[in-house]
């Protein structure tokens, strides 16, 4: 397969260049042609993450190694909540909630990625890639907010101590994160009913490693502005502002801090707030890049780079960080 097609016009001698994904992508679509039991009638195919040639199996050896971790770290964190009642407080039972949503987030994605390398097969159900969407949006949606929830903890744990046992009782928590999947899990019905709707065209390739909206946009034989407009105050409603909220929060918690002046406490408190806000900068940033984008800027291959950070480092790093 020639990486570069040449096509002459009849204005003038211009050439037309194929990026070097489509013709990964092209290839893919030939050989899945090719085999037999690749089925073309509603389902999808998966590009992958792997398209490296020679470097393939580094990269998913490196891959299940990060997954691995990340369900390691996630378990174990949930089992010491467990095990230790000193944990039973409002910040750990929290951190569990995190934890456990990471170990579905990252659960998501990476088998039906390592299963789809390993069998060489790059097919997907249509109610899989379904289910798969909306698994994925429904504990997105609902880690964006549960973080936000998390640093309004610290900022009544740190800023308002005295009032921390009413403001952060028990029945308060379970309704926090009641809200959190609640209000996640319809959002994520209704955007997956309504793209799963649309009129997609053949031959379903997803330039991807999963199943994603703005991935799948891109195979809709419509017009779909005024639904990106949809797509774009979702994010802005549960992505940016939890998101703001973290900022405002982790900023009265080191004003308190700094006004107290505790010496190595207060370098502690800094460095945690610091973490944290790296972390959860990373997870917002990355996901407001892929989802508050209108379809024309966006790039498959930056698309993919850019969703392996909230996808997979993100909850590798998650309980790691806020558990310090």
């Amino acid at each position: 397969m020639q990486l570069l097609l040449l096509r002459s016009s009849y204005a003038g001698s211009q050439h037309y260049y194929m990026n070097i994904s489509d013709v990964i992508s092209f290839d893919i679509l030939v050989s899945a042609m090719k085999t037999g039991n690749q089925s073309f009638g509603t389902d999808f195919l998966l590009v992958g993450l792997f398209q490296y040639g020679r470097i393939n199996s580094l990269l998913f050896v490196v891959i299940a190694t990060l997954f691995t971790v990340a369900l390691t770290g996630n378990s174990m964190l949930i089992h010491l909540i467990r095990l230790d009642t000193r944990l039973h407080t409002p910040m750990y039972f929290l951190l569990s909630q995190l934890s456990i949503i990471d170990l579905m987030y990252v659960s998501t994605t990476v088998p039906k990625m390592a299963v789809n390398f390993l069998s060489q097969s790059k097919t997907i159900t249509f109610l899989g890639c379904e289910t798969q969407t909306y698994v994925f949006l429904a504990l997105g949606g609902t880690e964006a907010l549960l973080l936000g929830f998390m640093s309004y903890d610290r900022y009544v744990a740190i800023c308002h101590p005295l009032h921390y046992p009413i403001l952060m009782s028990k029945n308060i928590c379970c309704l926090m994160v009641a809200c959190a999947w609640a209000s996640s899990s319809i959002s994520a019905f209704i955007h997956t009913l309504y793209v799963f709707q649309l009129p997609f065209c053949r031959p379903r390739l997803i330039n991807h490693f999963f199943c994603e909206v703005p991935a799948l946009l891109s195979l809709v034989c419509q017009d779909t502005s005024h639904y990106e407009y949809t797509v774009l105050l979702s994010g802005l409603t549960i992505l940016l502002l939890p998101f703001l909220a973290i900022l405002a929060s982790y900023a009265c918690v080191l004003i308190v801090v700094f006004q107290m002046s505790l010496g190595k406490g207060q370098a502690k408190a800094v460095s945690t707030c610091s973490s944290h806000l790296i972390v959860a900068s990373l997870f917002y940033a990355t996901v407001l890049f892929t989802y508050t984008r209108p379809h024309s800027l966006h790039s498959p291959s930056q698309d993919k780079a850019v969703a392996v950070f909230y996808t997979i480092v993100t909850p590798l790093l998650n309980p790691f960080i806020y558990s310090l």
